[in-house]
């Protein structure tokens, strides 16, 4: 079977008669008879068909879009970075009487939201647009992020950070990526680079301001001053945020969002997402605490978080750019291989101050490598009117394991009575079955020979 992406992203295949029985799905919205159409009230909205031409590949409005996304996912995921400052100060202050894994359930269930939301936002977006999102997006997330700056209780941070803030953060996350890949089809692994950079350096300047405002003002006025930062920047992506493809409305169904899981390479993908988010969030939660607990000076362990974050814009960079000529799955494929080496070979077995900051730097870029590609390979086997909705779909089913992952290692910790080795095995365990996940996935679309793809 020979597999190709046409443009738009959509995956085509030239399948003999024995193949197309076998995979169905890498061509479905191909009619097996083009001699008998289906009558013209079961025919679906005409859509625009793409070529690569269609693609700009640049220009003004293209870059601009990538500037106001890049906004986006520093306010999103940039904030959503912070959950090692969050641990560690929860645990040492407001919520001192809870466990280290309920206290993780906050940060879990803020990445939760934040991605299991775009099941909705994907949808909504390729039938309205963006605007609406954006908006009402910028809007929840400054107003929840100054309720956190209120909360005193587990149920107010919960309900402010959890929830509020993080469900506002989904609907201008989503739209972000989306909009970028309107734009973009042979630059799109380059152009989503400097999008995810954004979430990087939003993960260096919100720790920073976190670690230094909080002695000298206070959590509340810390959290404030955040929000107002988060507020000029979504102003900034409303008005530079577009998508090229006109929305087309469709009837909300949940079926539509099962369905690429119909496509056995989506699934693959979906899985391999979901086991490496899994892992990869036990770091990002417990490094800080991980490091305390090793003796490392709480304004030095402080710091890891940003280091890590600042590492990761190597990460979110330069391997999409390389994905671009090499293949966006072999380059996953090989940053989630070192992922897992790094967190079972490097951070189980480090002591000390300086093992542990070589594992922040070097986690940082394998890691941020990860989350950068991860939008690319969805759009690259998905077609480009339906990328919302595909989008959502998988970040969705990841967002369980965001749910579950930095509770289960919290409660592997407490259970190992504060001892971190087997909470790490877990970590690097998970990533290394969502890198076998990710092989299955490109076998599943080009085969075991070594081609770009």
């Amino acid at each position: 079977m020979a597999v190709r992406l046409y443009p738009g992203g959509d995956v085509k295949a030239n399948l003999t008669d024995s193949e197309s029985l076998r995979t169905p799905s890498l061509v479905r919205g191909e009619t097996k008879s083009p001699s008998s159409p289906p009558p013209p009230h079961q025919q679906p909205p005409a859509r625009p068909r793409l070529g690569q031409a269609d693609f700009p590949e640049g220009g003004a409005r293209a870059w601009l879009t990538v500037s106001g996304a890049s906004a986006c996912l520093f306010v999103s995921f940039g904030w959503v970075n912070c959950a090692g400052i969050f641990q560690s100060h929860y645990q040492a202050n407001q919520l001192s009487n809870y466990t280290p894994s309920e206290i993780s359930w906050i940060s879990a269930l803020q990445i939760f939201f934040m991605i299991f939301s775009g099941i909705w936002v994907g949808r909504i977006f390729d039938s309205h647009g963006p605007a609406a999102l954006l908006l009402v997006g910028s809007f929840m997330h400054v107003f929840g992020m100054m309720m956190i700056s209120l909360s005193t209780t587990y149920y107010q941070i919960l309900l402010s950070q959890a929830i509020c803030s993080a469900v506002g953060a989904s609907m201008v996350f989503f739209p972000a990526f989306t909009c970028v890949s309107t734009w973009f089809l042979k630059k799109r692994g380059a152009a989503m680079g400097l999008v995810v950079c954004g979430s990087s350096i939003g993960g260096v300047i919100f720790p920073v301001m976190l670690i230094n405002l909080i002695p000298k003002v206070g959590f509340p006025w810390a959290i404030r001053t955040c929000a107002f930062l988060v507020l000029a920047l979504l102003i900034w992506a409303n008005f530079t945020v577009r998508t090229r493809i006109p929305p087309v409305k469709r009837p909300f169904e949940f079926k539509a969002f099962l369905a690429p899981l119909r496509e056995l390479p989506f699934a693959f993908l979906t899985a391999g997402i979901f086991f490496f988010y899994w892992g990869m969030f036990v770091p990002f939660t417990f490094i800080v605490v991980e490091a305390l607990a090793g003796g490392m000076s709480e304004h030095l362990a402080n710091y890891l978080v940003p280091i890590l974050n600042g590492a990761s814009i190597i990460g979110r960079t330069i391997p999409n750019a390389m994905a671009d000529k090499l293949g966006h799955f072999n380059v996953m494929i090989i940053m989630a291989a070192f992922t897992s080496i790094l967190i079972l070979a490097v951070w189980l077995p480090s002591s000390g101050d300086a093992a542990i900051i070589t594992f922040a730097v070097l986690f940082g870029i394998g890691s941020g490598a990860g989350i950068g590609l991860t939008p690319v390979l969805i759009a690259s086997i998905s077609p480009i009117q339906q990328i919302g909705a595909r989008t959502g779909t998988a970040f969705s089913i990841a967002s369980i394991a965001a749910l579950t992952g930095s509770p289960i290692g919290g409660a592997i910790l407490t259970s190992a009575n504060g001892a971190f080795q087997s909470t790490k095995i877990f970590g690097g365990v998970a990533c290394a079955v969502g890198t076998l996940l990710f092989i299955a996935a490109r076998v599943a679309l080009v085969g075991v020979k070594p081609k770009k793809f």
